[in-house]
C-alpha cells in the first residue's frame, strides 16, 4: 500500500471513469478524485493489490485503481460481503 498513499497525488480519473463512479455509487460530488482520496486514506481502508491494479475497500464501497498510471478506473457498493 505504501507506493499508492506515496503517489496519492498521481491520482485521477477520465471523464467516463467519473460518470461511472457516480452511478455505481450513487453519489454527487463535485471532485470524484478527492472523493475517492479521502476514502483511500480513511483509517478503516483496506487496500490490497493483485495483479496490474489496487482494491480499497471501505465504508460499503470498493474503489479500483491502476497501479501503473494511478488511474481510478471505477468504484462499486459492497452488498452483503460479495465483491
Amino acid at each position: 500500500m505504501n507506493s499508492l498513499i506515496e503517489n496519492i497525488g498521481k491520482l485521477h480519473t477520465t471523464e467516463m471513469g467519473e460518470e461511472r463512479i457516480k452511478r455505481n455509487l450513487q453519489i454527487e460530488t463535485d471532485n470524484i478524485v478527492e472523493w475517492c482520496i479521502d476514502k483511500i486514506l480513511d483509517k478503516n481502508a483496506e487496500t490490497e493489490r493483485i495483479g496490474k491494479n489496487w482494491y480499497i475497500s471501505v465504508k460499503g464501497c470498493r474503489i479500483t485503481v491502476n497501479a501503473n498510471s494511478y488511474t481510478i478506473i471505477t468504484a462499486h457498493k459492497i452488498t452483503s460481503g460479495v465483491i
